[in-house]
């Protein structure tokens, strides 16, 4: 079999998501191609339809059959029950509401909008289905338009769920940096390797600090200047021509009626959460090494177990996926006792409402098992290391990540979803990184390319589910928060590239060009942008004329 034809899976995945914007069926064909291909060299042509299909079912048996992928779906599942019961129990609106009341003016507003973006950190759809219905009142009454409001919650969704050390993003994002280095034979710490990437992930990073500056500011530039100027002297938050959508999905996440909301009903339970992690973190690294050969390591940590080289051992030496699931599943259960003590909800409500939480998640599992299949397929194909060898030698190294970034991007766009797209190029760019350089540093921001232009894809992509979920917890009209979102992530993905890829590639510090791309968003804002108050002075003095 021509070695070309390795490539087949993986472009049969992204050109069939271009086409159908179906992540699940691309990566089920893509999959299947790999398989099929795999057959060839053993049976005829029509019998290796048979066989591919049994192929495939193998491959996806052996990823459910792992027990670190069977962790990592735990973890995502139960992650999303917690989410639900916390919500149910009225603990994020309990939270939103008690900031809401700190907004004295258009700048606080926008500001404590971004705060509520952070603070739901853990998921990106609870993100955008919370913080829009709580903030827009308060948005409306300080005459900040209501593309302005999506404009926030949507970045400050996946943008922070991305990079959040506990989400339900986490899982998924370890689970193919782990599977791509398997690829090259390599078993690391996936997650040590995830929280390296943090600083890397620029475009996440410039989004959220954008939001901030232009509150600050109060200067807006391209179709937002004129949402803002319509809301701000006409008084109208939206446009006379738009269709608000209104929000389907929120109802299974309101709190139930006539409850008194509590701030704790979130603090404890995501709180535990959090806590659990972090211990479970050292306790399961800490087995580990003490298990384990290196007497040098272990004597270190002997010596001082909670000094900073110690922890950052210990936890590069644990089992995230396992630890994550059992973090969430005793948070649920802290939840559950407090719903129902609280009689909130019956027990059989509190279970009923985990559970559906949970379904909501099912199809992160899905696409898991089917990215997991793609990757195995590849792999036992030789797709990686034929692209390896044909653009090592040809693609300059310092250009990897920027093409990384603007490929994920593209595919995300065009996709809708930026699960998907990790999953289609992580097995590839882990082993394709690694081949120009092993260095940890380039292969680092490689792996944060791929999963921030994904993101940056998502965000702009107006068939993105949390696009979608941003108009409909702001109701603001999809198109218009499209538009005049479009216009700024652009430019802040442009930043991304000219002052974090291309500059860390060629051996800038990291620190350094986040601090680049952060003073050219401030230069953006303060000389591009205008101020959204001055059309009004002018109406005042043509009045006095």
């Amino acid at each position: 079999m021509p070695e070309i034809l390795t490539l087949l899976p993986p472009i049969v995945a992204i050109v069939l998501a271009f086409i159908t914007k179906n992540v699940l069926l691309s990566l089920f064909v893509g999959v299947f191609t790999g398989t099929f291909l795999l057959s060839l060299s053993s049976h005829g042509f029509l019998l290796s339809f048979f066989y591919a299909f049994l192929g495939l079912v193998d491959k996806i048996l052996s990823s459910l059959a792992d027990t670190w992928n069977a962790g990592v779906i735990l973890q995502c599942l139960a992650i999303g029950g917690l989410i639900a019961v916390v919500s149910k129990m009225g603990g994020a609106k309990a939270i939103a509401e008690s900031l809401s009341k700190r907004a004295k003016s258009a700048k606080s507003a926008q500001l404590i909008t971004w705060l509520l973006g952070i603070l739901v950190f853990f998921d990106d759809y609870a993100n955008s289905l919370i913080v829009g219905p709580i903030m827009r009142p308060v948005s409306d009454k300080m005459k900040i338009s209501r593309e302005k409001l999506s404009f926030i919650i949507d970045a400050t969704a996946a943008p922070i769920a991305g990079i959040a050390l506990i989400s339900t993003w986490v899982g998924y994002e370890i689970s193919l940096i782990k599977d791509g280095y398997a690829q090259i034979g390599q078993d690391i710490n996936a997650y040590g390797m995830f929280v390296s990437t943090i600083p890397y992930r620029f475009y996440n990073i410039f989004i959220l600090t954008f939001i901030v500056l232009t509150a600050v500011l109060a200067r807006e530039f391209g179709p937002m200047l004129e949402a803002e100027r319509r809301a701000r002297i006409l008084g109208k938050v939206i446009a006379d021509d738009a269709k608000p959508m209104v929000s389907n999905e929120a109802s299974n996440i309101e709190p139930k009626e006539g409850i008194k909301l509590s701030i704790w009903n979130a603090v404890v339970p995501i709180g535990s959460l959090i806590l659990f992690a972090f211990l479970g973190f050292y306790y399961s690294g800490y087995t580990s090494i003490m298990s384990g050969d290196n007497k040098e390591l272990i004597e270190a940590i002997k010596n001082a177990p909670f000094s900073f080289n110690s922890i950052r051992e210990i936890f590069g030496a644990s089992d995230a996926s396992v630890v994550l699931f059992q973090s969430a599943l005793l948070s649920s259960i802290i939840a559950i006792v407090m719903a129902v003590s609280q009689r909130i909800m019956t027990i059989g409500e509190a279970i009923d409402t985990w559970l559906e939480g949970v379904k909501s998640l099912v199809i992160t599992g899905a696409i898991l098992l089917l990215a997991w299949s793609l990757s195995g397929t590849i792999k036992e194909l030789g797709t990686a290391k034929y692209l390896a060898g044909v653009l090592s030698g040809t693609l300059p190294k310092f250009l990897l990540p920027s093409i990384v970034f603007i490929l994920g991007a593209v595919i995300s766009f065009a996709t809708g979803t930026s699960y998907g797209t990790m999953g289609i190029l992580m097995p590839l760019v882990i082993p394709l990184a690694h081949s120009m350089s092993p260095d940890v540093n380039f292969m680092t921001m490689s792996i944060g390319a791929v999963l921030t232009g994904a993101i940056f894809g998502d965000h702009c992509s107006p068939i993105s589910d949390t696009t979608i979920l941003s108009s409909m917890g702001s109701m603001c009209d999809h198109l218009h928060h499209v538009k005049t979102q479009l216009y700024y992530a652009v430019v802040v993905g442009v930043v991304t590239v000219v002052c974090g890829y291309l500059p860390v590639a060629i051996g800038i510090p990291v620190v350094v060009s986040l601090l680049l791309g952060v003073f050219a968003c401030f230069m953006l804002v303060r000389f591009v942008g205008r101020p959204v108050e001055e059309i009004e002075l002018e109406a005042e003095v043509s009045l006095e004329e």
